[in-house]
């Protein structure tokens, strides 16, 4: 008890400290009245140094971060639940936001930002414990643009200097067709575009790894590739009521986003098979067109090793022989005969003098002239095995370099008066260039 003067109200003398709630307040034991009132609370920095602060002074900038911070946490923590992750993943997603917050850079960002930022914590940490997880699916859960998640993914990247390895292509292919809602009976989905999900995985996993091994997913973004890829392999498990569905249409029945590029892969991928089907030998007999490539995906597929040496990595061979006097078109037997010089230039066969005749060593097919041979010189089917980019570059590739005697000088080329400013003149010299350019 301490003696403070008097109270105002009853001029009592006996004025008290009470501790209310953790605030001293000095109040008068005769009547209850509050003469004066203490400070509240703490900030962090102060609790150290054992010093109080009023309540107004301690509502800064720490308490709005812990209030986001441990907003963000529940959202880690109900984002990890959703997708069913292990207790180890969601301890270090809670970390990653944590140490993500003690940036600057993601201080003063929107509201939507730091939520996508757990939602990257999440990304990161599954992809680290190599659990197979894309960012189209964080994306959906998370009601978030792919090119907002990116920019927010790659900034936490380069703050916190994470390894994030990347995907297998395997487990990307199990991951995006377990989003396809093509297994169970809806009220979309008519009962014969239903298909066994172990059945259209393996015959999937057998479509990309032909487009890995023919160059077609090098430097290309995996979905699209994988959305063409299970296109083809839902088409050929039952063809005759798939052939006539379109790709636009299968992604809407699935339920999946459609992805731009996806029918260039898909015309990448029927060029392969095309190639490939024309090895077949109880094909030969027919015209080879993309619904009859499809019906034979699972053969193609079983004996992909043997048809793509024999379409693509034997190349020259086949096109001396397809390309014989006679069975093609005057541009192709030019470039045919060329590679026989060329490749051959010791033999003499009278064959390929007189037109209408082959070579002796040509396939029986090729000397009918079957309509399938035929066909495949038109598509160009039979060429080297390279990357599209070599094949259909985008860009002009640049001119040859000259020849020596083309690049001599000979003193006659014409030049402009800033390639003559360019030079290095004696003050003389400058003063006759001025006076002759003045009377121009």
């Amino acid at each position: 008890m301490a003696a403070r003067g008097r109270c105002p109200e009853c001029g009592s003398a006996a004025l008290v400290e009470d501790a209310h709630y953790a605030q001293q307040q000095l109040v008068c034991a005769a009547c209850g009245c509050v003469l004066a009132e203490g400070l509240l609370t703490t900030t962090y920095t102060e609790e150290e140094h054992l010093r109080e602060v009023a309540y107004s002074q301690s509502t800064g900038q720490k308490e709005q971060l812990s209030r986001c911070l441990q907003r963000g946490i529940r959202r880690v923590q109900d984002l990890c639940k959703v997708l069913q992750l292990p207790a180890v993943f969601e301890e270090t997603a809670v970390s990653y936001f944590q140490r993500a917050l003690q940036f600057p850079a993601f201080h003063l960002v929107s509201l939507e930002k730091k939520e996508l930022l757990g939602g990257c914590c999440v990304f990161v940490t599954c992809r680290q414990h190599n659990w197979p997880l894309t960012m189209g699916t964080i994306c959906s859960l998370l009601y978030a643009k792919q090119d907002l998640f990116a920019s927010v993914y790659l900034s936490l990247q380069k703050e916190l200097g994470l390894s994030v390895p990347a995907l297998s292509l395997a487990d990307l292919v199990t991951t995006h067709l377990n989003s396809f809602r093509l297994f169970q009976p809806a009220a979309n989905v008519p009962a014969p575009f239903l298909e066994d999900k172990e059945k259209l995985l393996a015959r999937t996993m057998g479509i990309v790894e032909l487009a890995s091994e023919t160059w077609l997913v090098t430097g290309r973004h995996p979905v699209p590739i994988v959305t063409a890829a299970v296109f083809l392999a839902w088409q050929s498990l039952r063809p005759g009521p798939r052939l006539s569905c379109p790709l636009a249409r299968f992604c809407r029945l699935a339920g999946v986003d459609l992805p731009p590029p996806a029918h260039l892969r898909l015309k990448e991928l029927l060029e392969i098979l095309l190639g490939m089907a024309s090895q077949l030998s109880w094909l030969r007999g027919f015209t080879l067109d993309k619904k009859m490539v499809v019906k034979h995906i699972g053969d193609l597929l079983q004996h992909r090793v043997f048809l793509l040496k024999n379409a693509f990595s034997q190349q020259d061979g086949e096109e001396q022989h397809d390309t014989a006097p006679g069975h093609g078109s005057p541009g192709q037997d030019s470039v045919g005969q060329g590679s026989l010089d060329k490749n051959s230039p010791d033999k003499d066969s009278p064959g390929q003098d007189s037109p209408g005749q082959g070579s002796p060593s040509s396939p029986p097919v090729a000397q009918k002239g079957c309509p399938v041979a035929g066909k495949r010189q038109r598509g160009g089917t039979l060429r080297p095995l390279l990357p599209p980019c070599l094949i259909h570059p985008r860009k002009r590739l640049r001119p040859a370099a000259p020849s020596a005697p083309d690049s001599a000088a000979t003193g006659d080329e014409p030049i402009s008066d800033t390639e003559i400013e360019q030079y290095l003149r004696s003050p003389e010299e400058i003063r006759a260039f001025r006076k002759a350019k003045a009377w121009l």
